[in-house]
């Protein structure tokens, strides 16, 4: 059986008290003798407890408005000393260097502080200096020093020496450096990203603490985990788990909603992170109709999302499909009691938080990153080069349709018509094979495309797509233009009265 190691000596001196006192008061059941300074000492003994106090150990007060409290020998000597080497057991006796076996330590709130919108000087003192040294010599000598690094470990701490006293083990003392050592990588890189946003040096630098394990991956032979805050972006209402899928697809209709935020009530019906179903209506009920109507086939199993609170009228609607996840920014009570009919159903409210700028992708041997594709056209970026210029209503739908191709599977094209989604061809490795996908599962569920629009991911370079669009009824396309034989296209739509315009912006998505 492993054997424990009494702790005689602690050094407590942190930002965050929450949930401090517990633990104080059983080292101090136990005979431990605490170290503090500043803020930390004035709590403890405001609990009536004895401390002393770290400048009586190093004869320095703090100094420099706090920018200098433990940096010193007589601390990190405590903490670093090797007890199994009597050559530093001696030299701790020469220099009365006292025996810390256990640190309580957190850190400034960098990250919190940038994110508050402060000005630099403040985030500059919000670095912190003591506590990540601290961390780093406990978490190194792991061998006889218990870190807790964060208000994050306190529970378990407490938990731990309550059952068993003031002692720990060397597996336990390993595996709290472990997170020490993640929280000030942590830190450290969140310190850098701040340093590197001008004059940036290309290098991959992320980190994320929070972290949940998923059932599976993609596939059920394999892991998979979600690293990220999912609870600071939604509140789950009702239903299991999400799964690896389930979260793909969720990122792709909250990543294609964004762009209809401040449209009128809209709805969209999404499968493998494409848009099978969208419309936008007066009312949400008519938009989740109308996106349905789209392709109910595809729908089943569905992820669905609405810009708008679920009511009872829409909610009635979606019940009567088998759906996995409904995401929308609230639920009236009513919904939301019918669509906890169905138990595994996932009701996914959806709250307003700064969305990463930046995508990353694993591939090779390395790591893809690029800036997110935050472009959205309106009518101000269309360019007219054919004779004819669109309608009132075509340049609605040629916008609509624009910004769903951009959350399209490429080589993709997308068919709309009075502000819904018709058809689309997704993820083909010919724009002509994605056109005639289109074509066809609107012509498969009755659609009318006499009068729709067409939108494309890339330029045409042949005036092949448009030819067949034109003959299946299309009579307005957008597309980036940017190829060679733009004239053949052009030519093509002046000869047959097909109004088209350019953007100038080519939205691929692999």
């Amino acid at each position: 059986m492993e054997q424990s190691k009494k702790i005689s000596g602690a050094l407590i001196s942190v930002y965050y008290k929450d949930g401090l006192e517990p633990i104080v008061r059983q080292l101090h059941a136990d005979n431990v003798t605490i170290y503090s300074t500043g803020g930390t000492q004035s709590f403890i003994e405001g609990l009536g407890i004895p401390v002393v106090p770290v400048e009586s150990m190093t004869s320095y007060p703090e100094i420099f408005g706090g920018r200098v409290k433990t940096l010193h020998p007589a601390i990190f000597g405590g903490i670093l000393h090797r007890r199994n080497l009597q050559a530093d057991l001696d030299q701790a006796a020469q220099f009365n260097i006292p025996t810390i076996d256990l640190v309580i330590v957190d850190l400034y709130p960098f990250e919190e502080t940038v994110s508050s919108g402060a000005d630099h000087q403040s985030i500059i003192e919000k670095i912190d200096i003591g506590g990540i040294s601290l961390i780093r010599a406990a978490a190194k000598n792991y061998n006889d020093v218990v870190i807790i690094p964060s208000v994050n470990q306190y529970a378990a701490f407490l938990a731990m020496i309550t059952e068993n006293g003031s002692q720990t083990t060397l597996a336990q003392r390993k595996a709290f450096a472990r997170d020490a050592f993640m929280i000030s990588s942590h830190y450290d890189t969140h310190i850098f990203n701040y340093f590197n946003q001008e004059d940036e040096v290309p290098v991959f630098k992320q980190s994320v603490l929070e972290s949940q394990s998923l059932r599976y991956g993609e596939n059920p032979h394999q892991r998979g985990w979600f690293h990220g805050d999912f609870a600071a972006m939604f509140d789950q209402l009702h239903g299991k788990e999400l799964s690896y899928n389930n979260l793909l697809d969720v990122d792709a209709a909250v990543q294609l909603m964004a762009d209809f935020e401040n449209n009128d009530p809209t709805f969209a019906i999404l499968k493998h992170n494409n848009a099978c179903g969208l419309a936008t209506r007066p009312t949400l009920a008519q938009a989740y109709a109308d996106a349905l109507a789209g392709d109910p086939t595809s729908a089943f199993g569905g992820i669905l999302i609405g810009n708008r609170t679920i009511d009872l009228a829409t909610a009635t609607l979606i019940n009567d499909l088998f759906c996995e996840v409904v995401v929308a920014p609230g639920f009236d009570a009513d919904a939301e009691e019918l669509l906890k009919s169905k138990k595994n159903r996932i009701l996914l409210v959806q709250k307003k938080v700064e969305m990463p700028k930046r995508q990353f992708r694993t591939l090779l041997n390395g790591v893809l990153e690029q800036d997110k594709d935050m472009l959205s056209e309106s009518a101000s970026n269309f360019e007219s080069r054919t004779n004819k210029q669109p309608t009132a209503q075509e340049v609605q739908d040629l916008i609509f349709a624009n910004k769903l191709v951009k959350h399209t599977k490429s080589n993709t094209i997308v068919l709309a018509k009075n502000g819904q989604l018709i058809a689309s061809g997704t993820g083909q490795t010919s724009r002509v094979d994605a056109l005639k996908q289109a074509i066809e599962k609107a012509n498969n569920f009755g659609f009318d495309l006499k009068g729709a629009v067409m939108a494309s991911d890339a330029f045409f370079p042949f005036p092949d797509c448009v030819e067949i669009a034109h003959l299946a009824g299309i009579t307005a396309v957008v597309q980036p233009g940017g190829s060679i034989k733009d004239e053949l296209s052009i030519d093509y739509c002046n000869a047959h009265d097909v109004a088209m315009v350019f953007t100038g912006n080519r939205h691929f998505k692999h």
